[in-house]
């Protein structure tokens, strides 16, 4: 991958001819569980614990920045976290984001069965769900915590109240839950309001550091995606190529399944669209690098833009070919 000129000289086109279209705003870096490979969307681990309300943005700095993405041209907002859910001002953020743009949350789904409807009535489209085990033992390792039911209380709360597709984010743990993938395609075959993805492990945090042969336990979990896809594609009615990131989706035997593989992958970075905001106001241009973001604190109408100029020109994809 080469870089070259801005060719629509665009604010929102990198160096590389990737255009920014979908920004993911952390609206803090709390959460109620703890799971073991939390990648805390690039910030700082904080053990999971109550964020510091006086640190993360404020819902009047978030809403004018999805005001200026919005003027820009992005298309797609997500909310994520720690757990956006934590925040009591969420729906307020919410209304904030313009009705022509896809507004979607990652969330881990405890709470999300006494907040579905409120946040479908606000305008919030549609919800990402983390759960990677379908079976309590498991879920309280994971997480640290006994929420299973919660969890599936909320998906069919967010199903009921329209904020659909609803797509379960299973990450893959080799030795773990590498063994209940049957399960989930079982859980989600013949409903179409629920998009199973299956997501390559990304240990960007050292959750496993601990563990004898390390390299072999990473090693083993991208195996496992790679011949997973494998086996989808032949056993597929049909398969498609999402725009973001080159995504494969495959449609068998009444279930819909993407398979989300970033890691050493050369297609995933060379069609990244994404821009992340961390929760106390860090534009990221890159999960998997530290260094480069841009502190937007402060700023505000063409500071602010110069602000997104910039982290976007800080864009570089972290996986390239050699050269």
């Amino acid at each position: 991958m080469t870089t070259g000129k801005n060719p629509a000289n665009n604010i929102l086109t990198d160096a590389y001819g990737r255009t920014i279209t979908n920004v993911r705003i952390a609206l803090t870096n709390a959460c109620n569980l703890r799971c073991i490979y939390c990648h805390h969307e690039g910030e700082e681990i904080n053990g999971c614990t109550v964020g510091d309300p006086h640190i993360q943005l404020t819902k009047d700095e978030i809403a004018e920045l999805i005001g200026v993405f919005a003027e820009l041209g992005v298309t797609t907002i997500k909310l994520t976290g720690g757990e956006p859910t934590l925040r009591s001002d969420l729906l307020d953020i919410i209304r904030s984001i313009p009705p022509h743009i896809e507004s979607s949350m990652t969330t881990n789904g405890t709470l999300l069965g006494k907040m579905a409807t409120d946040l479908k009535t606000a305008g919030l489209s549609r919800v990402n769900i983390s759960l990677d085990t379908m079976r309590r033992d498991r879920y309280q390792k994971i997480t640290g915590r006994d929420l299973l039911p919660e969890v599936l209380a909320g998906i069919e709360a967010a199903i009921t109240a329209g904020l659909t597709p609803v797509k379960l984010n299973m990450v893959v743990l080799k030795g773990i839950n590498d063994d209940e993938i049957e399960d989930f395609l079982s859980y989600v075959r013949g409903r179409k309001d629920i998009i199973l993805q299956i997501i390559e492990l990304m240990d960007v945090n050292g959750w496993a550091d601990h563990i004898d042969h390390i390299e072999d336990v990473i090693r083993g979990n991208t195996t496992i995606v790679g011949d997973l896809e494998k086996d989808l594609a032949s056993r597929s009615t049909q398969v498609m190529t999402r725009r973001m990131h080159h995504r494969k989706k495959y449609c068998l035997d009444g279930a819909e399944v993407e398979v989300v593989r970033p890691m050493h992958n050369l297609e995933f970075c060379a069609n990244c669209n994404r821009l992340r905001v961390t929760s106390d106001g860090k534009l990221k241009p890159c999960l998997l690098r530290t260094g480069n973001e841009v502190n937007i604190r402060g700023l505000h109408g063409d500071d602010l833009k110069a602000a997104i100029a910039e982290a976007v020109q800080n864009r570089s994809p972290y996986f390239t070919k050699k050269t």
